[in-house]
C-alpha cells in the first residue's frame, strides 16, 4: 500500500509543492505595483469574496512576487479548486482557477450489514458527503472508513470500489459498489502467560468462542471488535475479582487466514499474585455518618480482593448518600499493595460533594400521554432535597403503568446553581390501544376465536376503556369497563364495569352427545363497581361488589351436573357479589418484569340466591439471573365453598389447561367431567403453579419484551363443596378420563412478546403425566393474556 493511500492527506501536500515548483510558469516575473483592480475567472459556485479573503493583498496594496506565490498555495489549500494561476494585466491582478466538482449524492450497491444512514453519518465524519467538494485524496479516506466499518463486524473479506460518474453543473454523483463477503468466524483462542487458570478456564468467560454446535444460533464465533473489547473487560473482572491487583495484560493478538475466512486470537495475560485485604478503612467526609457508613461495607479483613465486591460497597455508600440530598457524592476505593506479603490495606475515600435538592422535573417523549400521567407518579417532589431512593421508586412506578416501552430518568446540573439539579424523566410510548385475539384448536373445539379492543390510556388521561367481545364456541362475552386509576388526588381508583355473558359447556367429546351443540346455556348479565386504595408505596386494598342476574337454559340431554343445579337453585337466580382483598407489586416493569415480586390476596362473597364465597391467593417472583435471563415462579390457589346448605354453585366453578395454567393440555379440560354427557365441568378447587425461565431473543436488544422462554406447569382442579369427583363416560360405559382430580404436569418452550395488538405468547407444550382420556394440546398460542 502506497503512503499516499495510507495517509490521504499526503496528497493534499501535492498541490503546494507543486505550486512552488511551477511558480515561475504560473505567475510571470513582474515590478511590484500599486494594485488598481483584481479580477477572478473560472469560479462558478465559489463567491468572488471567498476568493478575495485568501489573497494577501488588497486594491490600493502594492502587490509582489512573494505575494503572488502565497496567494496560489491559499487558494489551492481551501481544496475548492484544482488548478490555479496569477496573472497580471497592466495594473489589474488576473486570478484564473478550475473549481473542484461537488458531490451531489452518494449511494451504496450491494450493502446488507448496514442502512444508508449509519454509513453517511460514517463518512460525515471524516469531510465526505453531499454537498462537499470532490477531491481524490477525501474519496480515498472515505473507502478506507467504509473497510473500517466492515472491519468492525469481522467482514475481512469486504471489497469497496467507487465509482464516479459526472453530472451538469460541474457535479459528480458517488457511488459504492459494495462486497461484503461473509463474516470471518474464530477458529482458535489462546492464551499466553497464564498459570493460576487454564486455558478452558478462561475461555468460559469470554462471549467470543469458537465454532461449535449453538454458535450458528448465538453467533457468538463471528470476531467483532466490540465483542473482543467487552471480553477484555470480562477477563479483566475475573482476575480482580480473585485478587489478583497486580494482573495486566497485552491487547489481544488477532491473526487472519490467508482466505480471511478464519480468525486466531492470542490473548496475554500477565496475572501476579492474589492479594488478601489486611485493614479495611474509610477516610474522607463523612459528615459523622461513620457508623452508617460502616454498615454498609461487606469486603472484610482477610478475605481475598474482590473487585465486585468492592464496587458493590462503592454503589451503596454512594446510594445511601444519595438519599439524603447528595446527588454526586464520590467514593475511591483505593488499595495500598503489600507486595512481600501479599496483603492490601483498602480504604474507602468518601467526599460527598454539596448537598443538592431538585429545582423541577421536566417530562420528554410523551407526544400522547398528559404530564400529569407522568407527575402523580413521581415520588421525588420538585423543590425538596434530592433522593435516589425516591427517583428510583419513581421511576418504577412510571414503568408499571405500561403506557411505555422505555422510561429512562435522568438528573442533570443546573448551570451556575451548585446546590441544584433538575431530574428529566424521558419516555418512549407505545401503542395503548390494544386489540385483543385469541386462537386454538382442539379435538372437539376445533378453532377457537376471542377477540376485544382497549385504550389503556385513553386521549392521554392514564384512564382505560375496554370492550372485550369473545366469540369461541363455549364462551361468548360482551364486557364494557372503564378506569379511572386516580380518581381521588390520593390515588384511589374506581373501575366501573358492565358485563353481558353467555356460556355453553365444555365439552369433552366422550360422552354420548358429541359435537351436539346447545345442550344447556347459561346467560349472565351484570354491573359492578370497585375502588382500589393504595395503603403504601407498593400496596393496594380494593373493594367493591357485582351484582348479577344468571338464567339457565336446559334442553334434552343436558349434562347431570346442570340438572342438578336448577332443581337446587332454580333456572333465574339473582346474586350480589362483594369483593375484598389486598395486593403488592414491587415489580421493576409491567411489560417485561426482571425482578421483583407481586402478590394478591382476594376474596368473594355471594349473597342472595348464590350463597358461597371463593378465596383466592396469588404469588409471583422474579428474579435476575445475570444480565440476561430471568427465572418467573408463579403460583396461585383458589378455594370456594357454599352456605346455607346447599351445593356449591356450578356455574362459578373454576378451571385449568391451556395457557395461563398448565399448558400442553386442552383449555379447561382438567378436573371433574359430567357422568351423563361427558362435559369439563370445572371445580370450586383450583391450584396451579409455573416456572419460566426467560431468555434474550437473539438481535432483538432493543426490545426488551420480546423473549423466548422454557416452562413447566403443575395443576390441578378439584371438586370441591357439594360435588364428587366424577370422570364421566364413554359411549362404551366406561370411565373417560382416569383420575381427572389428580395432578397434571406439563414441559415445553414458548415465546412471549409485547406486540403492537397486545400480549402475545405462543407455547409448545408436552403433557408429562397424562392419564387415559386427557385432551391434549401441544401448541397454543394466544394474544392479550400474560404469564
Amino acid at each position: 500500500m502506497s503512503n499516499a493511500k495510507r495517509f490521504p492527506f499526503a496528497r493534499r501536500l501535492l498541490p503546494w509543492l507543486v505550486a512552488s515548483a511551477m511558480l515561475p510558469s504560473l505567475a510571470q516575473a513582474f515590478t511590484p505595483f500599486v494594485v488598481k483592480d483584481i479580477r477572478v475567472n473560472g469560479i462558478q459556485r465559489v463567491e468572488p469574496g471567498a476568493v478575495f479573503s485568501y489573497l494577501p493583498v488588497r486594491v490600493g496594496e502594492q502587490f509582489t512576487e512573494e505575494q503572488a506565490g502565497e496567494a496560489i498555495q491559499r487558494l489551492y489549500s481551501t481544496g475548492f479548486f484544482s488548478d490555479v494561476a496569477v496573472d497580471v494585466d497592466g495594473d489589474v491582478i488576473v486570478i484564473s482557477v478550475k473549481e473542484r466538482p461537488t458531490i451531489a449524492s452518494v449511494s451504496f450497491n450491494g450493502m446488507r450489514e448496514f442502512d444508508d444512514k449509519a454509513l453517511n453519518e460514517a463518512l460525515r465524519g471524516v469531510g465526505f458527503g453531499p454537498g462537499r467538494v470532490f477531491d481524490q485524496a477525501m474519496l480515498e479516506q472515505a473507502e478506507f472508513q467504509l473497510k473500517q466499518q466492515y472491519l468492525a463486524k469481522g467482514k475481512y473479506g469486504v471489497e469497496v470500489t467507487p465509482i464516479i460518474t459526472p453530472l451538469p453543473r460541474n457535479r459528480v454523483g458517488v457511488s459504492f459498489d459494495i462486497f461484503e463477503g461473509d463474516v470471518a468466524t474464530i477458529s482458535e483462542i489462546n492464551f499466553v502467560g497464564n498459570e493460576a487458570f487454564s486455558t478452558g478456564r478462561l475461555t468460559d468467560e469470554l462471549e467470543l468462542t469458537t465454532s461449535g454446535f449453538m454458535t450458528w444460533y448465538t453467533g457468538t464465533n463471528k470476531y467483532s471488535r466490540e465483542k473482543l473489547e467487552g471480553d477484555m473487560e470480562r477477563l479483566r473482572s475475573f482476575y480482580l475479582d480473585r485478587g489478583y491487583l497486580e494482573f495486566n495484560m497485552e491487547a489481544p493478538q488477532v491473526t487472519i487466514s490467508p482466505d480471511r475466512e478464519s480468525i486466531f486470537l492470542t490473548y496475554t495475560v500477565f496475572e501476579g499474585e492474589p492479594y488478601t485485604i489486611n485493614e479495611v478503612k474509610l477516610a474522607g467526609d463523612l459528615l459523622g455518618l461513620d457508623e452508617q457508613i460502616q454498615q454498609l461495607i461487606t469486603v472484610k479483613p482477610g478475605e481475598t480482593f474482590n473487585a465486585s465486591k468492592t464496587n458493590e460497597t462503592v454503589k451503596a455508600i454512594t446510594d445511601y448518600l444519595g438519599t439524603l440530598g447528595y446527588a454526586f457524592a464520590n467514593v475511591n476505593p483505593s488499595p495500598v499493595l503489600d507486595r512481600e506479603n501479599h496483603q492490601a490495606d483498602l480504604t474507602f475515600y468518601v467526599d460527598p460533594g454539596r448537598r443538592v435538592y431538585v429545582r423541577r422535573i421536566q417530562v420528554g417523549g410523551n407526544t400522547r400521554t398528559r404530564d400529569e400521567v407522568v407527575r402523580r407518579e413521581m415520588r421525588q417532589q420538585e423543590a425538596a432535597w434530592y433522593d435516589a431512593a425516591q427517583i428510583k421508586s419513581s421511576r418504577d412506578r412510571v414503568d408499571r403503568l405500561g403506557y411505555f416501552n422505555e422510561v429512562d430518568v435522568q438528573t442533570e446540573p443546573v448551570p451556575g446553581s451548585p446546590d441544584q439539579v433538575d431530574v428529566v424523566v424521558n419516555v418512549k410510548e407505545k401503542p395503548t390501544g390494544m386489540i385483543n385475539l385469541g386462537v386454538g384448536y382442539g379435538s372437539t373445539e376445533k378453532v377457537i376465536l376471542s377477540a376485544g379492543i382497549s385504550q389503556d390510556n385513553i386521549f392521554g388521561s392514564g384512564n382505560s376503556l375496554s370492550l372485550q367481545v369473545n366469540t369461541s364456541r363455549t364462551n361468548r362475552a360482551l364486557v364494557l369497563a372503564h378506569t379511572d386509576p386516580y380518581w381521588t388526588k390520593d390515588g384511589v381508583s374506581k373501575t366501573t364495569s358492565l358485563y353481558y355473558r353467555r356460556t355453553t359447556p365444555y365439552d369433552s367429546g366422550s360422552g354420548d352427545y358429541e359435537g351436539y351443540d346447545g345442550y344447556y346455556r347459561n346467560t349472565a348479565i351484570g354491573a359492578g363497581m370497585n375502588f382500589g386504595v393504595p395503603i403504601s408505596e407498593w400496596d393496594r386494598v380494593f373493594a367493591g361488589f357485582n351484582f348479577e342476574r344468571n338464567t339457565l337454559d336446559l334442553y334434552d340431554g343436558s349434562p347431570k351436573a346442570y340438572t342438578d343445579y336448577v332443581d337446587e337453585y332454580g333456572r333465574t337466580t339473582n346474586a350480589m357479589i362483594f369483593n375484598l382483598g389486598w395486593s403488592k407489586d414491587t415489580r421493576d416493569s409491567a411489560l417485561a418484569p426482571t425482578e421483583g415480586s407481586y402478590t394478591r390476596l382476594a376474596g368473594d362473597f355471594s349473597t342472595l340466591d348464590l350463597r358461597y364465597y371463593v378465596l383466592s391467593a396469588q404469588q409471583q417472583y422474579f428474579l435476575p439471573l445475570g444480565r440476561n435471563f430471568t427465572l418467573a415462579l408463579n403460583g396461585s390457589i383458589d378455594w370456594g365453598n357454599a352456605y346455607g346448605g346447599k351445593s356449591f354453585p356450578v356455574i362459578k366453578n373454576m378451571y385449568a389447561g391451556g395457557i395461563g395454567s398448565v399448558r400442553g393440555y386442552e383449555g379447561a379440560s382438567l378436573g371433574p367431567r359430567d357422568e351423563r354427557s361427558g362435559t369439563y365441568l370445572g371445580g370450586a378447587r383450583r391450584i396451579v403453579g409455573n416456572v419460566q425461565l426467560y431468555l434474550p431473543f437473539p438481535g432483538a436488544a432493543r426490545d426488551r419484551t420480546l423473549r423466548w422462554f422454557v416452562f413447566a406447569d403443575a395443576g390441578q382442579v378439584r371438586a370441591g363443596s357439594g360435588m364428587t369427583c366424577v370422570a364421566g363416560r364413554d359411549a362404551s360405559g366406561m370411565p373417560a378420563v382416569d383420575d381427572p382430580c389428580g395432578w397434571r404436569y406439563s414441559a415445553g418452550i414458548g415465546l412471549s412478546w409485547q406486540s403492537p395488538m397486545g400480549p402475545l405468547e405462543l407455547s409448545f407444550g408436552r403433557a408429562l403425566n397424562a392419564k387415559r382420556g386427557d385432551d391434549k394440546q401441544a401448541f397454543q398460542f394466544q394474544i392479550g393474556t400474560g404469564f
